[in-house]
């Protein structure tokens, strides 16, 4: 049975760049708002990287996950996990390497994740 290598570093770093740029690249194309990313290297095993932004509205929180999507795939991640698209309050994109996060901005204020995740993070760079 032939053996399953894990990637190098170097290989995960890049394809977790790449997913980052193409997220970041997608949230101002559509125009998201307050886009924060966070690195999650040595905090958390579950992604490499978050990025957070916010919606004007439900309809602008599903087109802006609809175009993440597609950004994704055309990044290289086959199947990005969607989760919240029926209500479009907070959307979450997992791409594996990066998870997004699409919130409306009261929901986004609510949950605070940038406070949680960025405890390293300068306190004028965090929403309020």
């Amino acid at each position: 049975m032939p053996q399953t290598q894990s990637p190098s570093p170097s290989v995960t770093s890049n394809q977790s760049e790449r997913l980052r740029d193409a997220a970041l690249a997608c949230l101002e194309d559509t125009k998201a708002e307050d886009i924060v990313s966070i690195d999650l290297a040595g905090k958390s095993s579950l992604a490499d990287g978050m990025v957070i932004a916010s919606g004007r509205s439900q309809r602008h929180v599903g087109s802006v996950a609809d175009y993440l999507v597609e950004a994704f795939k055309k990044a290289g991640c086959k199947s990005p996990r969607v989760e919240g698209m029926t209500h479009c309050d907070w959307v979450l994109i997992d791409a594996g390497d990066i998870v997004v996060h699409v919130f409306r901005p009261e929901v986004r204020e609510f949950y605070n994740l940038e406070r949680l995740w960025s405890s390293d993070m300068p306190e004028d760079q965090l929403a309020n």
